[in-house]
């Protein structure tokens, strides 16, 4: 395979037409604006809606990305074939117990969709109460979100979305029959709970910009409007809604990335009015647990960094009756927090591994689950019931497949309920995970996960797969993925660098990566690429970095920033132009990232930070890597034009001949396509495209 475009393929050239804006004085030229579609919302709703000549644009380029990939088609199909064969196509979820029945999902041999079953939890047939491929069956793109049960086990709600726009549609069935007695609740964030009584649900309303804009009450089957429990003005906020472990208490929460309020909703009298735990404060998060007469609270308050644990009164709850249960710890960070009617539960990460932590109640003796693999992920599921000692996790590596436990948290017995089975097989001594720590150039240490197969060469001629993401305090876990094998096998190491911006090593590691200290994301990744070339682990060239939304600024960030460093780079639905997503106030997301990355509109320091970085605004005229961008047309949270705007100013800019593609779904948004085998075929694009560039695109 040659990875230049090929003789008489031509690449599409987007019309440049100059747009001049001027904020604090300073004048900036976009010469490809118009690839914004001034309908976006319209479009949103209904692809249709798109103008023509963006249209044209953007299938001209799939046109072009299918002509220079289509010597990969083979692979691709072998790609999608291997990765399809490691999912247990009639796959099912271990049953959670509530009440008299236990619930679970499960596939299909052939299904693209989940079944939601329940079974009576002494036994008996089961029975499917939503049938994913069935309402599937006639949307280009469908999804399901958020299906709950109503607290007496008659209803079902559950919230759909047919075009990728993330504007949910709430279906309210009966269990039994499956009879839809409700549809009115439209235009959902996928966000709703059940009140006590089982005929009420919460939910939150999106407006036509996308926002969380109201937290509504809506009567089953009742024809008049809904109640409006809250409105948030301030599009600088999301809403939310959640529940404690023992159902007392619904949550509302206003927050953004890093402030948190919440108030509290009786679940047995949903309209009450919504009770203040504390009012938000900047920079002040915190999360509520109910627990008898008290709330459980995790915050930060204090200068609690990495989080702490306080008690309150659950009828006097504000911050002057807050009293500590659990300290904070300096890079201890509590991520999560579970109150059962006997036991604390806490999730918390420590030097990048994480480990569980149980309380008994009645003394406050704790003890740990924890585990010896290099690097792992590990996480809590709590399940429906309050009144249990039995704690349900999951646990993986980069080369143990997903686990399932059930843990006894008196006697400390652990019993495995599930291991996720590879029906093509799956040898975990065949491969290597290891954790290295990559100097960065300010004296911190980047955590990097690595897998890669048994008699890999380390001496430098291994190609290397490179994931970032570095945002937002999220943390990418060191987990097992069926789908990275299909490189590992073909002699690619596969890497996470841990950079900062996401949570690895504590708050500050979050903080040390947004705003103005962005930067150090980027230089993180590079330091982590340089390192791993250094250990032999592959070369300068040899490395195909690869991110995702905030995880696409980090690509085009470093495509820029060290271009000769990268063979590829592939960058899935990329967050690139961020200067003029951040100054138009208009758009879904903008007012609540102001705290992530600064708010060029106010702020002339916020808006020479963000310019001197945003991939967009640095695109010059040097050699870059090889490039697949890949974007979704009806996507609300990086919008189709950031790809589509950088991939044409790159045509413009770029010097070499190496491969600048892009391909937008028309029939998705920001998670790509749907059904859990389609999606492969885009992950199926995405390494074929790195084989090419590496010039292993045979047989394999």
């Amino acid at each position: 395979m040659d990875a230049k475009s090929p003789a008489g393929i031509t690449p599409p050239r987007a019309p440049r037409r100059p747009l001049t804006s001027i904020q604090h004085g300073i004048a900036r030229v976009d010469d490809y604006a118009w690839l914004r579609a001034s309908n976006w919302q319209a479009v949103m709703r209904d692809p249709k809606a798109l103008a023509s000549d963006i249209r044209a644009q953007l299938e001209a380029e799939n046109a072009y990305t299918s002509d220079i990939m289509a010597d990969t088609e083979a692979l691709q199909q072998r790609f999608f074939a291997e990765m399809k064969g490691r999912i247990k196509e009639d796959d099912s979820s271990v049953p959670a117990p509530d009440g008299t029945f236990s619930y679970y999902t499960r596939f299909v041999t052939g299904g693209q969709h989940p079944l939601f079953c329940r079974v009576k939890r002494d036994g008996g047939e089961e029975q499917v109460l939503v049938d994913g491929n069935a309402l599937a069956k006639d949307h280009a793109y469908f999804r399901i979100a958020n299906v709950a049960h109503s607290p007496d086990h008659k209803l079902i709600a559950y919230a759909v979305d047919t075009k990728g726009s993330e504007f949910y549609a709430v279906q309210i069935i009966e269990a039994e029959t499956g009879a839809i007695i409700d549809n009115r609740i439209v235009d959902n964030n996928g966000s709703f709970e059940w009140a006590s009584g089982s005929r009420t649900l919460l939910y939150v309303w999106l407006d036509d910009e996308h926002r969380p804009r109201k937290a509504l009450r809506h009567a089953i089957g009742s024809s008049g409007p809904d109640a409006l429990i809250y409105e948030q003005r301030d599009p600088g906020y999301f809403l939310g809604l959640g529940a404690t472990q023992d159902r007392r208490l619904l949550l509302l929460s206003v927050h953004d990335h890093e402030t948190a309020e919440v108030s509290l909703i009786d679940a047995e009298n949903p309209s009450s009015a919504p009770r203040l735990v504390s009012p938000r404060e900047p920079e002040h998060d915190y999360s509520v647990e109910h627990h008898g007469d008290r709330l459980i609270i995790l915050t930060n308050s204090d200068g609690a960094e990495d989080y702490r644990i306080v008690e309150a009164p659950a009828d006097n709850p504000g911050r002057e009756h807050w009293r500590e249960i659990e300290p904070h710890r300096p890079g201890r960070l509590i991520l999560e927090i579970v109150a059962f009617k006997d036991y604390l539960v806490r999730l918390e990460r420590e030097e990048g591994l994480p480990r569980i932590i149980i309380r008994r109640f009645a003394d406050g003796t704790e003890h740990e689950i924890a585990f010896a693999e290099e690097a792992y992920a590990l996480g809590i599921s709590p399940g429906f019931e309050y009144d249990t000692r039995t704690l349900r996790f999951t646990y993986s590596s980069m080369t143990t497949p997903a686990q399932v436990f059930d843990y006894d948290m008196e006697t400390r017995e652990c019993a495995l309920r599930k291991t996720q089975e590879i029906p093509s097989g799956h040898d975990p001594a065949n491969y290597i995970t290891r954790r290295v720590m990559a100097p960065a150039k300010d004296g911190e240490t980047v955590p990097v996960s690595l897998l890669y197969r048994k008699g890999t060469p380390l001496d430098g001629t291994a190609p290397l797969l490179l994931y970032g993401y570095g945002a937002y305090g999220m943390s990418i876990p060191a987990s097992f993925s069926t789908n990275a094998l299909s490189l590992v096998d073909r002699g690619f190491v596969y890497a996470i660098a841990h950079v900062r911006g996401g949570k690895d090593k504590g708050y500050r590691w979050y903080k040390d990566g947004k705003r103005e200290k962005k930067v150090n994301s980027f230089t993180d990744f590079i330091a982590a690429g340089d390192y791993l070339a250094r250990q032999g682990f592959t070369s300068r060239g040899r490395i195909v970095a690869q991110g995702g939304s905030a995880g696409g600024m980090l690509m085009g960030a470093i495509a820029n920033m060290a271009p000769d460093l990268f063979l590829g780079v592939i960058a899935e639905v990329p967050f690139v132009d961020v200067l003029t997503t951040m100054l138009d106030a208009s758009l879904p997301l903008t007012p609540p990232e102001w705290p992530e990355w600064g708010n060029p509109i106010e702020s002339a320091e916020a808006y020479r930070t963000i310019a001197a970085y945003s991939p967009y605004d640095n695109v010059k005229a040097q050699p870059y890597p090889h490039i697949l961008a890949l974007a979704g047309l009806t996507d609300p949270r990086v919008t189709y034009w950031e790809p589509a705007k950088w991939v044409a100013k790159l045509r413009e800019f770029k010097t070499g001949d190496r491969l600048l593609l892009l391909r937008t779904n028309m029939d998705a948004g920001h998670a790509g396509a749907s059904g859990r085998f389609e999606r492969l075929k885009e992950v199926a694009l995405a390494y074929a495209f790195a084989l090419k560039i590496a010039g292993l695109g045979g047989p394999a």
